[in-house]
C-alpha cells in the first residue's frame, strides 16, 4: 500500500473537484433550505408592526450562516460522493489504478482539500455563526421586535434559593455591582408558596440582596401590604444571576471557555457546556472524515453496475455518522456522557471505520 501524493497535477486536479463540487453543492442546499426556512418564519416577522422586506433580508442574513455551517459536511460527503463515482464512471480511477496509484494515494489529495475546508469551517462557526446564533436569538425572544441594549446585561433569570425562587427581569453589571431589575421574590415552605415579594430593584448588601419599597403579597390571607426593606437570597453570589443563562452556540471557543472557567470557579456545572466547546472543533473537523466515508464510491468496476450501490452505501456511512454524532452530542449535554467521549467518539469511530473500508477495498 502506497502513502503519499501520487502526483502534483492528479491531486491538484482532485482536490480541485471536490472543492468545487462541495461548494456547489453547498450553494444549492443553502438556497432551497433558506427558502423552506423564510417561508415558514416570514409569517411571524411580518405579524410585528412595522416590520417588512428589510427584515425579511436581515433576517436572511443571521439565519443563512446557520444553514451553510450545518450542512457543509453534508455537502462535502455528497460532493466527495459526485467526483468519485464521476471519475470512476470516466474511468478515471481505473487509469490511476494502472499507473500504479494506490487508493490512499487517490483519497489522500480529497482529504487535505477537505481539511483546508474544515479549516475554513472553523473561522466560519467563530467569528460569524456564533454572533448570528446570538443576535437571531435575542431577536426571536422578543417576537422579531426591536432588541434592546443588552450589553452586560442578562435577562429573564431564575435563580433558587433552597425552597424559594428568585426572579429577576434584568440583571445589570457583574461581581458585586450586579443590580436586579424587576424582582420576584417566591417564599415556600415545604413546597408550598406562602408569599410574594416583588420589587422594581435589587442591590447587594453583604451577603444578601437589599430589596427597597417591596409589595408583599400573603397567599393564604390574599393581603397585599408594602414593606420598606426586604433582604432575601442569603448566601446567593452576584456570579448565580450574571452566569444563568450562557448559550455555547453563541460564543466564540475563547469566549465559551472563559465562561466555563468562570462558572467552575461559581460552582456550577459545565459538562454541557465543555460538550458544546469540544464538538466545535471535531464537528468542524467531521469534513475530514466525509472522503474516507465515500471512498468506497471510486472504486470498482464502472461495467460491474455496482457503482450506484457503492454511492448508496458511501452516503449511508455518512449519514450514520451524523445520527451517531448529534445522538453523542445529546447524551454530553444531559451528562451521560463525559464531554470529551460525547464530542469526539463518533469522530474516532467513523475514522477507524472509513480507514477500513478504504484499506478492504484496497485489498
Amino acid at each position: 500500500m502506497r502513502l503519499g501524493f501520487a502526483s502534483r497535477t492528479v491531486s491538484w486536479y482532485m482536490a480541485r473537484l471536490l472543492v468545487t463540487r462541495s461548494f456547489a453543492v453547498l450553494g444549492a442546499l443553502s438556497v432551497v433550505l433558506m427558502a423552506l426556512d423564510l417561508l415558514g418564519e416570514s409569517g411571524d416577522i411580518l405579524a410585528h408592526p412595522g416590520n417588512g422586506q428589510a427584515q425579511l433580508l436581515y433576517y436572511i442574513s443571521l439565519r443563512l450562516p446557520q444553514i451553510v455551517s450545518r450542512f457543509l459536511p453534508f455537502s462535502v460527503l455528497l460532493g466527495t460522493l459526485i467526483t468519485l463515482a464521476g471519475m470512476n464512471q470516466n474511468s478515471e480511477i481505473i487509469s490511476m489504478k494502472a499507473a500504479g496509484i494506490s487508493a490512499q494515494q487517490i483519497v489522500l489529495p480529497l482529504i487535505v482539500a477537505s481539511l483546508g475546508i474544515a479549516g475554513l469551517s472553523f473561522w466560519f462557526n467563530d467569528h460569524v455563526v456564533a454572533r448570528a446564533t446570538g443576535v437571531l436569538s435575542a431577536w426571536q425572544d422578543v417576537d422579531y421586535g426591536p432588541v434592546p441594549e443588552r450589553h452586560g446585561i442578562v435577562t429573564n433569570v431564575w435563580v433558587r434559593d433552597r425552597e424559594d425562587l428568585i426572579h429577576a427581569d434584568r440583571v445589570v453589571g457583574r461581581h458585586a455591582r450586579a443590580v436586579l431589575e424587576g424582582v420576584s421574590y417566591y417564599d415556600r415552605t415545604g413546597d408550598r408558596l406562602t408569599a410574594i415579594a416583588s420589587a422594581a430593584r435589587g442591590v447587594r448588601d453583604g451577603d444578601s440582596w437589599r430589596l427597597n419599597g417591596v409589595r408583599r403579597f400573603d397567599v393564604a390571607t390574599g393581603r397585599v401590604s408594602t414593606v420598606p426593606v426586604v433582604l432575601v437570597g442569603h448566601g446567593v453570589a452576584p456570579d448565580r444571576f450574571t452566569l444563568a443563562n450562557v448559550d455555547g452556540d453563541s460564543l466564540s471557543f475563547r469566549a465559551l471557555g472563559a465562561a466555563i472557567t468562570e462558572l467552575k470557579a461559581a460552582g456550577r456545572p459545565t459538562a454541557s457546556l465543555e460538550t458544546i466547546r469540544w464538538h466545535k472543533i471535531s464537528g468542524a473537523l467531521s469534513t475530514v472524515l466525509m472522503p474516507l466515508l465515500a471512498g468506497v464510491a471510486g472504486f470498482g468496476l464502472a461495467r460491474s453496475g455496482a457503482v450506484f450501490l457503492r454511492v448508496v452505501i458511501g452516503m449511508a456511512l455518512g449519514f450514520t455518522y451524523f445520527v451517531a454524532d448529534n445522538f453523542a452530542l445529546a447524551m454530553g449535554n444531559i451528562g451521560a456522557y463525559p464531554p470529551l467521549l460525547a464530542a469526539w467518539a463518533p469522530f474516532l469511530l467513523f475514522l477507524l471505520i472509513g480507514e477500513a473500508v478504504l484499506i478492504r477495498t484496497e485489498e
